[in-house]
């Protein structure tokens, strides 16, 4: 079987399995519009007078909370998908199948990675058509934050999963994205009001940018050549951590199981 048939495979299989337990989308769809309706009435009461860069709040809630949710439950499918296989003792069977070891641990995790991916459009949808929230999307612009955004998103889930099998420590890295580094990134304010050398440190953290940039293409509509910076520093960062976290993340699971350490969690 080719990559291709196999990631069909695993998305027809979790399809049907989630189709089978309707209850989890009700569930999801419950607490996207609770979550909503919270920060909805959280911008009223703030007032229309507070707009930071220049569009209303709660849009840029919308955006900033979307994008940075998308981060956290991305690095948590990977996280999730190497905890279940090592407690449950299927790691080290599935190492012995033809399908390269790293391959292995994104065709595991993909389907939850999937399923945040349409997560975040639905959270998105649901704002402007629910709660009205002004846009003016540029959609190639937002194509391709999205598109950067995903790869990004990908190398953290996968540095996490890397962690995890190499020294079971994957959670540390899901704390540090929920607790600093949404503080960083600008989820919920923008990241001109923090003092100087924590603004510096948040130009380093790549959700800063991938949720400027869908700010700027969702609710500014700006082109292509308008965000050329925003999209060279996502495009930058994919282009980086991508490469190494699979990288590391081979070498992790080659050195774990010749110490023999592959279901250690």
């Amino acid at each position: 079987m080719t990559t291709l048939d196999k990631l069909y495979a695993i998305l027809r299989r979790d399809l049907l399995t989630a189709v089978r337990h309707r209850s989890g989308f009700v569930v999801t769809f419950v607490g996207v519009f609770t979550e909503l309706a919270a920060f909805y009435f959280l911008s009223r009461a703030i007032g229309p007078g507070f707009r930071p860069g220049g569009v209303e709040y709660f849009p840029f809630l919308l955006v900033g909370t979307g994008v940075y949710t998308f981060f956290i439950m991305s690095a948590q499918a990977f996280l999730s998908a190497v905890q279940e296989a090592q407690q449950t003792g299927t790691l080290e069977v599935l190492m012995t199948t033809s399908t390269p070891p790293a391959e292995l641990v994104i065709l595991s995790a993909i389907s939850a990675f999937a399923g945040n991916l349409v997560n975040l459009l639905i959270y998105l949808f649901a704002g402007v058509a629910v709660f009205r929230a002004a846009i003016h999307a540029n959609f190639f612009s937002c194509a391709l934050v999205l598109v950067l955004s995903v790869a990004i998103a990908l190398a953290l889930g996968i540095a996490a999963a890397t962690l995890q099998v190499a020294f079971q420590k994957g959670a540390a890295l899901l704390w540090l994205l929920s607790s600093g580094v949404w503080f960083l990134s600008g989820a919920m304010f923008p990241v001109q009001s923090l003092p100087r050398p924590l603004e510096l440190l948040a130009r380093a953290v790549p959700l800063t940018y991938a949720i400027d940039g869908m700010r700027e293409a969702l609710l500014e509509g700006r082109s292509v050549m308008a965000m050329a910076p925003i999209l060279a520093a996502l495009a930058g960062f994919a282009v980086v951590m991508l490469p190494l976290a699979l990288a590391a993340l081979s070498l992790s699971l080659r050195r774990a199981r010749q110490n023999g350490t592959l279901s250690f969690y």
